[in-house]
């Protein structure tokens, strides 16, 4: 059974930055991607960012150039340095995790509980 374990969620202030962490447990296979959404309150989730195994990343446009993922494959574990932090980027973040099936086209999903992100103006 896989699960995903999230931290380095909180309060900062605007301009301000915070480092979250999502360690997965369990049989993890490649290829697969791991990743971070958001969600704030009233709104869909979102993608914020996304890193595959083989380490190629995807931004959504508002975090560019302020947000980078990371990841370390031996841990199974995905970084999400926030940096220039806004109001608006204040959300439950959680984390995402989808792993293709071997010997299959499917992919499963698994999903963090969320950390809080809040950025104060």
């Amino acid at each position: 059974q896989v699960q995903l374990v999230e931290s380095g969620g909180g309060l900062v202030q605007a301009g301000g930055s915070l480092r979250l962490s999502c360690a997965a447990s369990g049989i993890i296979f490649s290829p697969n991607a791991m990743g971070w959404y958001r969600q704030a309150p009233e709104k869909q989730r979102d993608l914020v960012s996304s890193i595959t195994s083989g380490g190629s990343t995807n931004y959504a446009d508002s975090v560019k150039g302020r947000f980078t993922i990371s990841r370390d494959n031996a841990k199974n574990t995905v970084y999400l340095q926030m940096n220039s932090l806004k109001s608006e980027d204040t959300a439950v973040y959680y984390c995402n995790l989808k792993v293709k099936r071997p010997g299959s086209m499917f992919w499963d999903e698994y999903w963090g509980q969320g950390t809080q992100v809040t950025v104060s103006s």
